[in-house]
């Protein structure tokens, strides 16, 4: 949890308002998640109640942000999430002390992560397998012989 004088509740909405009013207007990220998203008003809503229980620990959270994304798999790449970040970055710096917008900058990195994660990376038997474990188990075994 974060100290509650470095991040306040009532921060959080102009935050994520601020934030997808950029990511809305982006070449590339807006025509994504203006596809994905009927509802703005209650989707803000609800990505205010998932920034306030990563960071808060209020429990206001409800969702599934993996499967919500994987819907959307098609369409997202790495370098979107990077862009994503990108634009998080300009506006924690540009609306948060410098204290409050590295935590959330460091939380959202670990977010993007485990979203990576979930979408991208399959383990061996369970798909095509793809990165660099997959490329070194494809790897002939080498043996190295000893000489005496």
């Amino acid at each position: 949890m974060v100290d509650a004088s470095i991040i306040r509740e009532e921060e959080l909405a102009p935050l994520v308002e601020e934030f997808y009013a950029r990511v809305r207007a982006d070449a590339e990220l807006g025509p994504i998640f203006n596809d994905a998203i009927d509802d703005w008003p209650e989707h803000l809503g609800k990505l205010t109640a998932f920034w306030s229980s990563v960071m808060l620990t209020s429990g206001r959270y409800k969702g599934q942000p993996v499967p919500a994304h994987l819907k959307h798999k098609a369409r997202i790449t790495p370098a979107l999430f990077e862009r994503w970040l990108a634009l998080w970055v300009q506006t924690t710096n540009d609306m948060m002390t410098s204290e409050a917008a590295a935590a959330l900058q460091a939380k959202a990195r670990r977010i993007a992560e485990s979203l990576q994660l979930a979408m991208f990376f399959q383990l061996e038997g369970r798909g095509a397998a793809t990165g660099t474990r997959a490329k070194q188990a494809d790897a002939p075994e080498r043996r190295v012989q000893a000489h005496d």
